[in-house]
């Protein structure tokens, strides 16, 4: 576990350097709006949310992608919508196409 409880890598970005780059940097507030990131071992980023500071985000999906980005990586599988460890994947390829909702059930 790392210090302060969060088991993965955060930053502060209190110049907005970072959030420039990402898009997320609001100049006139002077402050990053609420983006985040994930981002593969090899420096892709895999998924991107950014919302207002009026919504908060929801820290159970964060962890519910990075499991599943984490389960693709490791098997070549992929993973409907909502899906969470344990539960069933799909194998991508031609004799997928248009029959998705004939092989998952959820």
């Amino acid at each position: 576990m790392v210090s302060g409880g969060v088991p993965f890598p955060m930053l502060s970005d209190a110049g907005g350097k970072i959030g420039a780059i990402y898009g997320v940097y609001d100049e006139a507030a002077g402050a990053d709006i609420r983006g985040r990131f994930i981002i593969d071992p090899d420096f892709v980023i895999r998924a991107m949310e950014v919302l207002t500071p009026e919504v908060g985000r929801n820290p159970e999906e964060l962890i519910r992608q990075i499991k599943a980005f984490q389960h693709v990586h490791a098997t070549g599988e992929v993973t409907p919508s909502g899906w969470q460890p344990g539960q069933t994947t799909l194998t991508p390829g031609p004799a997928l196409v248009g029959k998705v909702w004939e092989v998952w059930k959820p």
